[in-house]
């Protein structure tokens, strides 16, 4: 992809950036907040992706005063705002989902259920750490009056999201757990 083009970060970066404006630790916090369950980048990614639309032209910065110096406070030129706008009329489709639970169910033998189940533990502690960040994000979102409304439109996505996740994982480890005593009764039968 050429480094001059606009990419799926660069739109999330844009939107984050609103009209309000954002400095780069504000756009990593921001995805930190349950912003893994719509799109993935490493927070290298995120602080650097303003400075390549500042020189693009997408977006503008000045230094501010900030907690231990100055930051760079990003905003929208008019640029940005139309391409913002033009990307924001698109037709929105399915997500592209990389799920590796199911890739590994998928490359599972029968004898693997204990191996998925521990892999699924850390599934399951996931969840738990995803969800309490969508919290803090729907306390965040609170204050933002401009974005109240389409934040918590994202945040019932996060919700539901989390607990068709949970639902599909308490439904996967049934089915492992009960395929893994119906092997061991058959096991322990012909031991007999």
């Amino acid at each position: 992809m050429s480094s001059e083009r606009l990419n799926p970060l660069s739109y999330v970066v844009l939107a984050l950036i609103g009209e309000g404006g954002a400095s780069p630790h504000d756009l990593v916090d921001m995805t930190r907040r349950g912003a893994r369950l719509y799109w993935a980048a490493a927070p290298s990614k995120i602080y650097a992706e303003p400075k390549r639309l500042e020189r693009l032209g997408y977006v503008t910065s000045r230094r501010e005063p900030g907690r231990t110096g100055e930051r760079s406070w990003y905003t929208l030129t008019e640029t940005g705002r139309r391409a913002l706008r033009a990307w924001i009329a698109e037709p929105s489709r399915f997500p592209r989902i990389y799920h590796e639970g199911v890739a590994r169910l998928v490359a599972a033998q029968p004898d693997d259920d204990e191996l998925l189940l521990e892999s699924f533990a850390a599934l399951r502690a996931e969840l738990r750490e995803l969800t309490s960040r969508l919290e803090e994000g729907e306390r965040v979102a609170q204050s933002a009056r401009e974005r109240q409304r389409n934040l918590a439109l994202v945040h019932s996505l996060g919700r539901k999201l989390l607990a068709a996740h949970e639902e599909w994982l308490d439904e996967v480890e049934t089915e492992l757990a009960q395929a893994g005593r119906s092997t061991s009764s058959v096991t322990s039968g012909r031991a007999k």
